[in-house]
C-alpha cells in the first residue's frame, strides 16, 4: 500500500509544471497591480463608480438573457456593443481627461498611492465640524445665504474647477467672511475636503425634481441637485429666512437645529470608524461562537 502511494505521489509531482519566475516577471506583476489599483481608485473617487454599477447591472441583465436564451435581446446586445463602447467613452470623457491631466502633472512614482495610508482615514476633525455648524447659524441669524459641500468618498474635482481654488483651514470666521455680501467669493458654493476648503464660488448642478416646493430658490435646488449626483452632504443657508437645510442622497431636510446639523456631520465624520467597529464586533462574535 505504501509503495502504491509513493508511486502515485512521484507520478503526480513529476506531472506538475513549476514555472520559472524571473525578476522581470515580478516587476511586471507589480506594475499591472499598481495600474489596476489606480484604475479602481479612480473609479471609486469619481461619478464613474455610479455609472460602472449601472453598466454591471446591464451586463447582468444580458447574462440572464443568455441563460434563458432570449435570442432577440441577445441579438440587440450583440449589435449594440460597438455603440455602447463609444457611449462609454463619451460618458466618461470628463473623468478620463482629468485622469490623464493628473498623470501628466506628476511623475509616475509620486502619482502611485498604493502605500499612501493618509487617505484611508481622511476625516474632518471636531474643530472643523464645530466651525461649520457655528458659521451656518451665525450666517442664518443675519440671513446671509451660503452653500457648503462636505465631500465624502466621491471626489468633487469636476466641480472644484468651476470655482476659485483655495487651500485654507476651516473656521467659522473664514466661512462667514467668504459668504459675506458683496465679497468676491460669496456667490456660489464652497467645497470642503477633510479639514480644508478646496474651492469657492463653485457651480453646482440644479435638481430636476418637480416635487420640490416652489418656496425654494436656486440655492436649495443646487444643494439637492448636488446630493443627487454624489454622496456629499450639502448645507444650504437661506438668504430669505435664515433657515439651515441639509441635503444628502437626494433628500432635503429643511430648518435643522444646531444639534441636528452636528448629528448629520457626525454620521459622515465617523462613518469609516463605525464600519471598522462593526466589523471588529462581528469578528469577535464569530470567534466566540
Amino acid at each position: 500500500m505504501e509503495d502504491r502511494i509513493r508511486i502515485f505521489l512521484n507520478n503526480y509531482i513529476n506531472g506538475l509544471y513549476f514555472p520559472t519566475v524571473h525578476l522581470t516577471d515580478v516587476i511586471e506583476i507589480l506594475i499591472i497591480t499598481v495600474i489596476v489599483y489606480e484604475i479602481m481608485l479612480w473609479i471609486k473617487n469619481t461619478k464613474a463608480w455610479m455609472l460602472l454599477k449601472g453598466m454591471i447591472m446591464l451586463g447582468a441583465f444580458f447574462l440572464l438573457a443568455a441563460i434563458f436564451k432570449m435570442h432577440t435581446i441577445l441579438f440587440v446586445a450583440k449589435e449594440s456593443i460597438s455603440v455602447l463602447a463609444i457611449a462609454a467613452v463619451v460618458v466618461f470623457q470628463p473623468e478620463l481627461r482629468r485622469a490623464l491631466e493628473k498623470l501628466g502633472e506628476k511623475n509616475f512614482l509620486t502619482n502611485v498611492t498604493l502605500f499612501d495610508k493618509s487617505k484611508e482615514n481622511q476625516r474632518f476633525s471636531d474643530e472643523t465640524r464645530d466651525g461649520i455648524v457655528r458659521a451656518c447659524f451665525e450666517m442664518g441669524s443675519v440671513c446671509t445665504g451660503a452653500l457648503i459641500v462636505v465631500e465624502q468618498a466621491i471626489h468633487l474635482t469636476e466641480y472644484e474647477v468651476t470655482g476659485i481654488e483655495l487651500d485654507c483651514k476651516i473656521s467659522s470666521q473664514v466661512l462667514v467672511n467668504i459668504f459675506e455680501h458683496n465679497t468676491p467669493l460669496h456667490d456660489g458654493a464652497v467645497i470642503i475636503r477633510g479639514n480644508r476648503i478646496t474651492s469657492a464660488t463653485c457651480y453646482l448642478p440644479l435638481s430636476d425634481n418637480m416635487q420640490i416646493s416652489k418656496e425654494l430658490g436656486t440655492r436649495h435646488r443646487a444643494a439637492l441637485g448636488m446630493s443627487e449626483v454624489c454622496d456629499a452632504l450639502v448645507i444650504a443657508v437661506s438668504e430669505e429666512t435664515g433657515q439651515v437645510s441639509v441635503a444628502m442622497g437626494g433628500q432635503l431636510e429643511r430648518g435643522v437645529s444646531k444639534e441636528r446639523l452636528t448629528e448629520r456631520l457626525n454620521r459622515i465624520q465617523y462613518r469609516s470608524a463605525e464600519k471598522k467597529a462593526k466589523k471588529w464586533k462581528g469578528w469577535r462574535r464569530n470567534e466566540k461562537a
